[in-house]
């Protein structure tokens, strides 16, 4: 296929092998786009202690090259003021950012740090030319905090089939949590250990209502040490012993791809119970669209960024957050019926197919990026 001429310069501060959100949705737009349009991509594979070190050497490597290139495209916010010093030297060309949530409710943050990306970043983020938010909801809150609707696009996310759908059996997942699973139900919430997750809440107040042959497993990113969500899995540990969990539900801290990929092919139900906490954002919710992908029916918090990933009735269902009732309900009535989870479960995957697959995505980014 013949590529686009456009010539994009994409910068990532965030990229594999370093594990992640971000990460895999730079890498994910980065590699696809290049298979469309003239891409170079220049990126951090170090993780964040190499930052110090990565950014004064985009800022000295970049004025040099940027006269090659049309457009540079930004992997996330953080970068926005290094487009403003770009800007100097070459006021001409055009600069856009890929927007996650916490790249606009970090600035609520009541730290030195916070204090710093509200007096720096936000403002830089208004003198891009695009803005592309993986979720409507983070326009919503962009535009609250004074960024111009109109520099403000709609993209999802998207995910690689072939990434994550692989052929798994239960015996491996029996093996991964060291427990039989006859006659079990497995439910499995992806994502890191911090608050507005959901997992916390889902432990304490859906676990003791559902039937004792219901199992979490709750898997993801920890990092004791942010600077943005408070890490919240030590008090996970705390409510399963309080609540008598210990056989019911299994933590996965920092798991690996290959574990992590057993999970999401071998589970019976995928949840996203994502609650509302001040200074917190779910900018899109791509575990739930990679849930779907691998034919399982996943029952989403009708909250923010997870209303653009989960359609209710196409690719799973959106139930009220924090809504006991609700979600016990619709956890149990899906459980009690198995071929409703497999005929379901092969529908969510061909409409996530269909809508987010990366190919799919990198279109619309090129489509944007070309006006």
């Amino acid at each position: 296929m013949k590529k686009d001429d456009l010539k994009i310069l994409f910068i990532s501060r965030a990229y594999p092998p370093i594990l992640g959100g971000i990460e895999n949705q730079n890498y994910g737009i980065a590699t696809s786009l290049a298979k469309i349009a003239d891409v170079k991509i220049i990126a951090n594979k170090h993780g964040k202690k190499f930052l110090p070190i990565f950014l004064p050497w985009v800022s000295l490597k970049v004025p040099f090259i940027l006269w090659k290139y049309d457009i540079i495209l930004f992997g996330d916010g953080v970068l926005a003021p290094l487009g403003i010093f770009f800007k100097f030297f070459y006021p001409k060309k055009k600069f856009s950012s890929i927007i996650h949530g916490l790249d606009i409710t970090y600035a609520y943050k009541k730290t030195l740090i916070g204090k710093i990306y509200r007096t720096i970043n936000i403002p830089s983020l208004k003198k891009l030319d695009k803005l592309i938010m993986v979720g409507n909801h983070t326009i919503f809150e962009a535009v609250k905090i004074g960024i111009a609707k109109n520099s403000c696009i709609f993209i999802p996310n998207g995910f690689f089939l072939n990434d994550i759908c692989q052929k798994y059996s239960r015996t491996e997942l029996e093996k991964l949590l060291n427990m039989k699973l006859e006659n079990k139900k497995v439910i499995l919430r992806v994502g890191r250990f911090v608050e507005h997750k959901g997992l916390l809440w889902f432990i304490e107040n859906i676990m003791p209502k559902l039937s004792k042959n219901y199992i979490l497993v709750g898997a993801g990113g920890r990092n004791k040490k942010t600077a943005g969500d408070k890490d919240i899995y030590p008090n996970c540990q705390k409510a399963i012993g309080k609540n008598n969990l210990e056989n019911r539900v299994k933590l996965f801290p920092n798991i690996s791809q290959d574990n992590m990929n057993i999970l999401l092919n071998t589970v019976d139900l995928f949840v996203s119970p994502n609650i509302e906490v001040a200074g917190s954002l779910e900018g899109f919710g791509i575990n739930a669209i990679e849930g779907s992908a691998c034919k399982k029916v996943v029952i989403a918090s009708k909250l923010q960024g997870l209303k653009d990933a989960i359609t209710s009735g196409k690719n799973g269902f959106l139930v009220e957050t924090e809504n006991v009732d609700q979600w016990t309900k619709k956890i149990t009535a899906i459980l009690e019926d198995d071929n409703f989870c497999k005929t379901f479960g092969r529908q969510a995957q061909k409409f996530t197919i269909e809508n987010f697959s990366w190919s799919i995505i990198a279109k619309k980014y090129l489509k944007e990026l070309k006006k």
